[in-house]
């Protein structure tokens, strides 16, 4: 079973991307929080540490943290271990930068789109996502009943 859903956001990044989507329990900076070199979560008290967020669509209610997280998610991008794209339930200045950054030197666009937090509520772990330019994301949730 699987159920449809289309979500419009805010886009700090443009892009498009698709990808399975990564809920994350807590919010994240990627400044000692995510490995550049190997996609990891690494911060010793995030409930998903040594989750891999290469190619995955992250979905988190906030960033947290560093305006070193720009930098961060510049290299994860050149170095392909990034994200596809990112959501969130909050205006985030920082992360759109280092995008904006790898789009320019590796000409890789990763979006990044701001959702009200009760829609990214919505978006169940596993969902297949694809986001479209103009904020446009599609919600694929195999195998989760409205319910669940």
């Amino acid at each position: 079973m699987s159920q449809r859903t289309t979500l419009t956001g805010q886009v700090l990044a443009p892009g498009e991307a698709s990808g399975v989507a990564l809920v994350l329990s807590d919010s994240l900076s990627l400044w000692g929080g995510m490995d550049p070199a190997s996609g990891l979560v690494i911060d010793a008290h995030h409930p998903q540490r040594g989750t891999r967020v290469t190619g995955r669509v992250l979905v988190m209610a906030s960033a947290r943290g560093s305006s070193s997280s720009s930098s961060i998610l510049a290299e994860s991008i050149r170095a392909g271990t990034a994200p596809a794209a990112i959501l969130l339930g909050d205006l985030d200045l920082i992360l759109p930068i280092g995008a904006a950054v790898a789009e320019e030197l590796y000409a890789h666009a990763m979006p990044i789109v701001v959702l009200t937090p009760e829609a990214l509520q919505t978006i169940p772990d596993g969902a297949e996502l694809t986001i479209c330019q103009g904020g446009q994301i599609s919600v694929n949730a195999v195998g989760h009943s409205a319910t669940s």
